[in-house]
């Protein structure tokens, strides 16, 4: 069976959208997950499955997630081989740029649309930049989240609903399960 690991969206965010890990990984196996981890309470997910998409994965865990939680759960999907490739590319950006604050990674389901890829690579913050790889846009800071512009523009939300980890969330995760 394919490994498969899953980026959850928007929960354990307030009072109204909690999603603890066991009920992470009791809808998971509902959903025909086997294999399951957990790593942190931002929801990242290691599963095996039968399916053989990851667009078919990500929709039956959000229909599961959905009957657990009664709320939506936007589900990123990658491949393990996709994952451990997403880390590499972090890792490879990392070096390249080296910002001295952070490194943020929004993931997608789909590759963001190319024109709004060219917009975003076009914005001039002082130490910030944007680079989109694939699915993933990686944000570098060289100060905090807080302060950031890139990921509050028109041109970034442009490029589609997706999830946020770090970088170093991104390396743990393959390390464990890639």
């Amino acid at each position: 069976m394919p490994t498969y690991v899953a980026f959850l969206r928007a929960i354990n965010l307030g009072a109204k959208r909690k999603f603890p890990k066991d009920a992470i990984k009791r809808a998971t196996e509902a959903a025909g997950g086997r294999d399951v981890e957990t790593y942190i309470n931002t929801g990242n997910v290691r599963l095996t499955h039968t399916a053989r998409s990851v667009a078919r994965v990500a929709a039956l865990l959000e229909s599961s997630y959905l009957a657990e939680t009664g709320f939506e759960v936007p589900t990123i999907v990658f491949t393990a081989a996709e994952a451990a490739a997403l880390a590499d590319a972090g890792e490879e950006l990392n070096g390249e740029h080296a910002p001295a604050g952070q490194h943020y990674v929004t993931l997608f389901a789909t590759p963001p649309d190319p024109a709004a890829i060219e917009a975003v690579h076009a914005l001039d913050f002082p130490g910030e930049r944007c680079v989109v790889v694939d699915r993933a846009a990686h944000v570098l800071l060289d100060g905090g989240i807080q302060a950031n512009k890139v990921m509050n523009t028109r041109e970034f939300k442009a490029l589609g609903r997706g999830t946020a980890r770090t970088l170093n969330v991104l390396r743990t995760v393959s390390q464990k399960w890639c």
